[in-house]
């Protein structure tokens, strides 16, 4: 029988993530695909406290900030449709008041810092090599919140500038926590406003940035979410309507790949109970008065307690 996919092989992974790891996960917008999977299951995690963040360099100036406690001030932030906004952060952390957007930001930044800190794993996807930097201060930008394009100047970041960026985000988490293990991917998703071949150089940049880090520097470890949308799951199939990010087929065989890969074994039969309780929590009663749901109502509860007696820190 033909085999119609290139399977893409990937080893079981040390050091594997438990319900007792806690994972930080820091970058594009697929990162929190991964994330939401994680929170489903109920892992401890976080997930890119100041919103996506697509380039290397923002995400290693936000793990700056965290690490040396570089709290955000007003002059960091800009008024503009009503909000405050930051160019080193996403539009999810814009507010209508800058005391709250600064409180907000700077509750983050200590977040990251504390979680960093306590982490065992950290969790960095990649999205692109382009960035926009401010023409009047030379700044590389997390977001250009819907400015003018003409306050901005588009580069492409070659590859030796990425790998100092991804070598600063060693040495900075390193530096708090020498025992983290770092797992980097490149997203799949296609950044097609930048243009067919211009996505591709800017992957190119990102992978070769990446793998030359991960071949002289300890704790570093690849995940190739990448070639599993290009190669094994090679079909519009298995993208949105969009055309441009995976679909929830495709992100449900990476985070299968992912979790064979990285969750310990003895964790899988916590899964299915978190799951089964998941499943039973959204459960439409028949008989809401009934004697069946009743006791179907008092399963769960056994089911909820037990769980998180044993993992304090599930919340259902």
């Amino acid at each position: 029988m033909m085999d119609f996919q290139t399977k893409v092989p990937i080893d079981r992974q040390m050091p594997a993530i438990t319900y007792d790891a806690k994972t930080v996960l820091l970058g594009s917008c697929f990162v929190t695909h991964i994330g939401a999977k994680m929170g489903y299951y109920q892992f401890q995690n976080l997930v890119n406290p100041f919103g996506i963040i697509f380039n290397p360099y923002s995400i290693a100036l936000l793990v700056e900030r965290a690490i040396n406690k570089r709290l955000f001030t007003a002059d960091d932030l800009f008024f503009a449709n009503g909000r405050w906004h930051g160019y080193e952060l996403h539009s999810d952390c814009s507010r209508t008041d800058r005391d709250i957007a600064i409180k907000s930001a700077n509750k983050g930044v200590l977040k990251l810092r504390k979680d960093i800190t306590e982490a065992s794993h950290l969790v960095i996807t990649l999205g692109t090599s382009w960035v926009y930097s401010l023409k009047e201060s030379g700044s590389v930008v997390a977001n250009c919140h819907k400015q003018p394009q003409v306050l901005f100047e588009k580069t492409l970041l070659d590859v030796a500038t990425v790998r100092a960026q991804l070598e600063k985000i060693d040495a900075l988490v390193k530096s708090v926590n020498p025992d983290c293990a770092i797992i980097a991917t490149v997203s799949p998703v296609r950044h097609l406003r930048d243009g067919m071949v211009e996505n591709q150089r800017s992957k190119a940049h990102l992978l070769t940035a990446l793998h030359e880090v991960i071949d002289t520097t300890a704790k570093w470890h690849y995940f190739p979410s990448y070639e599993i949308l290009m190669d094994e799951l090679r079909d519009y199939r298995f993208y949105a309507d969009d055309m441009l990010h995976p679909s929830n087929v495709a992100i449900n065989v990476v985070w299968e790949r992912f979790s064979n890969a990285w969750i310990a074994e003895d964790a899988f039969d916590v899964m299915k109970r978190v799951e089964r309780v998941r499943r039973a929590q959204q459960h439409k009663p028949f008989d809401p008065d009934g004697e069946a749901h009743r006791n179907f109502l008092k399963k769960l509860e056994e089911d909820i307690n037990a769980l998180t007696t044993e993992f304090p820190h599930m919340e259902f």
